[in-house]
Formats: structure tokens, sequence, C-alpha cells
């Protein structure tokens, strides 16, 4: 009984982590485009984001930008 249960524990932490290999939510081109709209150096902020958007995608650290929330 003992060994049902550690075999059926087993198999489903392993399709628990089967299932969350190769989702990343990185950013579309659009998306990329739609935001850099705005910079003053259109080419520049295209070129970082999608260096960022393949770092991410390798599974590499990236950095984020963290702006404050104001009232």
């Amino acid at each position: 009984m003992k060994l049902v249960l550690n075999l059926s524990l087993t198999l489903l932490a392993l399709l628990a982590l089967l299932s969350f290999i190769d989702k990343t939510f990185a950013l579309t081109n659009y998306q990329i485009n739609k935001i850099c709209k705005k910079e003053k150096r259109v080419s520049n902020c295209v070129k970082i984001l999608k260096d960022k958007r393949d770092n991410l995608q390798r599974g590499n650290l990236i950095e984020i930008q963290v702006i404050p929330y104001k009232r």
C-alpha cells in the first residue's frame, strides 16, 4: 500500500514539473514595438528588449526596472 502511494505521488510530482517546462511569458515583437514607440531612440530600445527576451527564454537572469507607484 505504501509503495503504491509513494509511486502515485512521485508520478504526480513528475507530471507537475513537466507541465511547467518551457513556459516563459516573454514579450512579442508587436508588444516590443508598441512599448518602444514612445522612446527617443526606437531602434536601441527594440534591440535591448529583444536581447532581454532572448535571455529570458534561454533561462538566464535578467534585470527588470521597478517603477514605484505614485498616487
